[in-house]
């Protein structure tokens, strides 16, 4: 019985039983995750350098938005996320269970890059925000827009900015 252990024990015990609870519930959330899918688009980033083309997964529906990349070992340098809000509006984004770098490039609805979130720390919960209302967020691997010379107001083309 459990009477007849310590309170030291008991205590380890709740632990124990915590953390076996806390691993499942995170094996049932990355299941969970994996179950969202997402359409690929070929999206180009017009730079005062030259043009450079990506293949980007398309998170539109807010459980895409919410799964983001997360639990992504690694990413491409030709590849990306492009979250689209639908309208613009100020967005944060953060990168809780995101194990890869990433540069986050806000987008007026123009297609116009607003700001660099530059090499986020991965696996933190600190919020990065837009300074402005943005239409869309381009996540690329950390280091790549600095790579490729890519800076606020180089222009996105895409579908989604274009004009009506």
């Amino acid at each position: 019985m459990i009477s007849h252990f310590s309170s030291a024990h008991r205590r380890l015990l709740r632990y124990v039983r915590a953390l076996v609870i806390g691993v499942l519930l995170c094996a049932a959330y990355a299941a969970a995750a994996a179950s969202v899918s997402f359409e690929e688009s070929p999206l180009t980033v017009d730079a005062a350098n030259g043009q450079f083309e990506f293949l980007v997964e398309m998170a539109v529906s807010p459980a895409q938005r919410s799964q983001g990349l997360m639990f992504r070992e690694s990413l491409a340098e030709d590849r990306g996320m492009l979250f689209d809000f639908g309208k613009p509006q100020r967005a944060t984004m953060w990168m809780r269970n995101t194990y890869v770098p990433l540069d986050m490039l806000f987008i007026d609805m123009h297609g116009q890059i607003t700001q660099i979130a530059a090499n986020t720390e991965p696996l933190s919960d600190a919020m990065i925000a837009s300074r402005e209302p943005v239409r869309a967020v381009l996540e690329l691997r950390g280091g790549v827009s600095a790579k490729l010379g890519i800076k606020p107001g180089d222009r996105v083309i895409h579908p989604l900015f274009a004009d009506p």
